[in-house]
């Protein structure tokens, strides 16, 4: 190994916080191989080694009308199209109950920003699931959604997340990251919120008591230091809050043809996944996403600092997907891993360990 990675590592391991310098020459110069060995004690420090965790929802896009038009997504109708729908509060409860059924009883609300739709149907879709399944978690919306919201009711960001609360919404997902640099939000996502409000949503629904997870999306035309960048504000952000409990590396999924795209190789993967291991010092848990690495890739990243896999799936629309898609084949990948599976919640509660064999 090279001394200068070797040097940076071994600082690190020894409780030295990772500098975004010497991230970035771990990023450019160091081999994965290193990074995964040393990503995967800060791992074992953090979380039990013998423990996999995952968790089992229902994505419900209640809507694919959206006036953000990202270049990377190919779910979103144009408002006013006609072509695309808005789910009525039956067909959402009904997805739920089937939801139920496939022991999947955790709710999973996004969408696209709807001008058309009124605040009084966020507040009837969250009640009614409330009040038909009083035991489920639901995860609810993104940081543009709440931001359009604001814009909506006229109300500060805090008093729409506390609404949204007293409606039965109970955490956030840092969805609509991608890469928070205005420069690349400029060219993925134009209309999207730029990095500040981004981060001014993460942060007032951490301050109202909402746990999230952050992720990253990349393999376009982000630049070494933009990674970085990225990582670093959603340190900073964790520093400020503590409400960050997990995040996620994915990879952009070639869905359109508007905005470039490169093939990330699967070392590539899994030493983000280090990195983010190692860097990400207040967090603490790293998600493999299964959906986007493939499940060779997904196994493997959870021998480079990986504990956990956000799967299994029921119903995922934006991203056509080769993730898991049952509790049991969830429990198989992890014990074929070489793994104990937990199950937890969306807030990482954690269950019994569960033995279902490897048939």
């Amino acid at each position: 190994m090279d001394k200068k990675i070797t040097a940076i590592l071994d600082r690190t391991l020894g409780g030295e916080r990772l500098s975004d310098t010497d991230a970035l020459t771990l990023w450019r110069e160091g081999d994965f191989k290193d990074l995964g060995n040393a990503a995967v004690e800060v791992r074992n420090r953090l979380n039990p080694p013998n423990e996999v965790s995952f968790t089992a929802f229902r994505v419900v896009n209640y809507t694919n009308y959206c006036n953000v038009e990202c270049n990377f997504c190919s779910f979103m109708d144009e408002v006013g199209s006609g072509k695309g729908y808005t789910l009525s509060r039956d067909e959402v409860l009904k997805k739920m109950e089937h939801a139920v059924k496939l022991d999947a009883p955790q709710l999973f609300l996004q969408g696209g920003v709807n001008p058309d739709i009124p605040m009084s149907y966020y507040e009837d879709v969250l009640t009614s699931v409330r009040r038909e399944f009083p035991e489920m978690h639901i995860r609810a919306f993104s940081p543009v959604e709440v931001l359009f919201m604001e814009h909506l009711t006229g109300e500060t960001l805090a008093s729409v997340f506390e609404t949204l609360k007293a409606w039965g919404m109970h955490s956030f997902p840092g969805a609509g990251a991608e890469i928070l640099t205005d420069r690349m939000r400029n060219i993925l996502s134009p209309l999207k919120a730029k990095t500040a409000e981004w981060l001014r949503a993460m942060q007032t629904a951490q301050e109202a008591g909402m746990k999230t997870s952050t992720n990253i999306v990349w393999g376009s035309e982000e630049h070494d230091t933009e990674i970085i960048e990225h990582l670093s504000l959603l340190r900073t952000l964790q520093d400020k809050t503590g409400g960050i409990l997990s995040f996620v590396p994915w990879t952009f999924q070639a869905q359109t043809k508007k905005f470039k795209i490169r093939r990330v190789p699967p070392h590539e993967y899994l030493k983000m996944v280090a990195l983010s291991r190692l860097y990400l010092d207040n967090v603490q848990h790293i998600e493999v996403s299964v959906m986007v690495a493939g499940k060779q890739s997904g196994e493997i990243a959870l021998h480079f600092g990986g504990d956990d896999i956000n799967s299994p799936v029921i119903e995922e629309n934006v991203l056509r997907s080769f993730g898991l898609k049952s509790v049991e084949e969830s429990v198989r990948f992890i014990e074929d891993a070489g793994f104990i599976p937990v199950r937890r919640s969306f807030n990482f509660h954690r269950g019994q360990k569960t033995d279902m064999g490897a048939g």
